[in-house]
């Protein structure tokens, strides 16, 4: 059940990146942004993966939280606080251009 929860709010976050970048700069920066954010959801699981193999048994802590899980909600995490501080740049670049 986490992974399904994890993998929807990615394709949520990819379409929100894509309809941005797209509204903003154009049908190719939407790819761009969507690639950018594949490319780090992909190495991002291999990494919390490999990260979690040393830390947990593959059967984890029950049929619902196992290692997959964790890796995927570790990812998710990681790539939350990664793009908070990613978009915070991008809003106070642009907030004193407007004023």
């Amino acid at each position: 059940m986490i992974p399904l929860f994890v993998f929807f709010a990615h394709i949520v976050a990819f379409a929100a990146i894509f309809t941005r970048r797209w509204q903003e700069e154009g049908i190719g920066e939407g790819v761009l942004g969507v690639v950018f954010a594949l490319l780090i959801f992909f190495v991002g699981w291999s990494m919390a993966s490999f990260i979690l193999k040393f830390v947990m048994q593959p059967e984890g802590f029950g049929r619902w939280f196992d290692r997959d899980a964790a890796s995927l909600l570790l990812l998710t995490v990681a790539e939350g606080v990664f793009y908070y501080f990613y978009l915070r740049n991008d809003r106070k670049e642009e907030e004193p251009a407007q004023q």
